[in-house]
């Protein structure tokens, strides 16, 4: 292997998976600091802690956090314990926090957890829950693209290079026998890695000819006058597929597995809040995103409509579908084999859940070693 391809490798191996930006990757960098509480800590600490620190993105496939932190959810399970949140807008920065203690818990797509675990030899973090699954759709513009076969010589963006939705859109476009240069996305179709932010710019400007992209950023090409040509959840068994996971620091967990608990806690209950609330919980959502501390701006009802909508929210890690993804992105050339076994802890989770009187899931073979 050239130096200059082994160089391009390994970055593509460190970049992590974003959700859709406000979504999967991109609108910055830099983790802005929410240290507003929408409730007060009130009652004794968990594992006597002053603050259990958490990390997110500010987009529709990380609802679970947002709604939860709206309704003041996550602080009554914590009781005397502050909940301090971080909100992130690219994986890696979020892998950096977590590894330098700066968050405890966050919530985060595959592709990082992937790489995080297997840059640190599994020793980093473990992925605790599911969170999200689904909101991925290639939209569009249908003057330029009629339908899935017409993507040749067209020019398809995604939000980073080798995060998850890029991988899923070489993997489609590998099967469908099109030619693409995994490192630089020249071949018979363009993959143009693109930040979720000026996307649709992108789009409307026609740079673009379509983007394979996470929620809202597909519900905002639509409302754009694109067209959705493939929904990603045709493309899964069951519909089914991880996009949001929630991860741990392996130290936290082992020193404060209360604590840990305690935050499962408040996401199974947000979770099915949310599914017994939707119309309430769509506008905690909007409420959230608005606060200059997480995006700064609240959507527009024909685009929060349809991203609330297409993103399902899960307990379920759907274990075996990270380990689809990750073979996804061997095959893409973008990531070396890594070894998952033990990634998965999933036993605060299934006690939390049975608590709750749900049914445990389960880790597809990869839990603790």
């Amino acid at each position: 292997m050239s130096a200059v391809r082994h160089r391009l490798l390994a970055a593509a191996v460190s970049v992590p998976v974003l959700i859709g930006a406000l979504g999967a990757c991109g609108y910055g960098s830099q983790a802005k600091k929410d240290t507003s509480a929408e409730v007060a800590p009130k009652g004794p600490k968990v594992d006597g802690l002053d603050q259990v620190k958490i990390g997110f993105f500010g987009n529709t496939t990380h609802a679970t956090p947002l709604i939860g932190l709206q309704k003041g959810l996550f602080q009554k399970e914590l009781g005397g314990t502050a909940v301090k949140s971080s909100v992130f807008n690219a994986g890696p920065q979020e892998i950096e926090a977590l590894n330098s203690h700066a968050i405890d818990i966050g919530w985060i797509g595959p592709s990082p957890a992937i790489n995080g675990y297997a840059k640190s030899h599994g020793k980093s973090l473990k992925i605790i829950s599911g969170s999200a699954s689904g909101g991925v759709s290639l939209v569009v513009n249908p003057k330029k693209i009629k339908g899935l076969n017409d993507l040749k010589g067209k020019t398809i963006a995604t939000p980073q290079l080798g995060n998850t939705q890029d991988v899923a859109l070489l993997n489609y476009l590998a099967k469908k026998g099109y030619k693409v240069d995994p490192t630089t996305g020249e071949g018979d179709v363009t993959v143009q890695r693109t930040d979720n932010k000026v996307t649709p710019t992108a789009f409307e400007q026609g740079s673009i000819d379509g983007a394979w992209v996470p929620e809202p950023t597909a519900s905002k090409l639509v409302a754009a006058g694109g067209k959705t040509v493939l929904d990603e959840k045709k493309l899964w068994k069951g519909g089914k597929f991880v996009i949001t996971n929630m991860i741990v620091s392996q130290s936290f967990l082992k020193e404060h597995p209360k604590a840990v608990e305690a935050v499962l806690r408040a996401s199974v209950k947000t979770n099915a809040w949310i599914r017994s609330h939707p119309a309430e919980a769509k506008q905690a959502l909007n409420d959230k995103l608005a606060d200059p501390k997480i995006a700064g701006k609240a959507l527009p009802d024909k685009v929060l409509d349809p991203a609330f909508k297409n993103v399902d929210l899960t307990d379920d890690p759907l274990a075996a579908t990270l380990q689809e993804e990750a073979d996804h992105a061997v095959k893409a050339g973008l990531l070396q084999k890594p070894d998952l076994k033990g990634i998965y802890d999933l036993t605060l989770l299934n006690k939390v859940l049975k608590a709750e009187g749900k049914p445990p899931v389960d880790d597809a073979g990869l839990g603790s070693k």
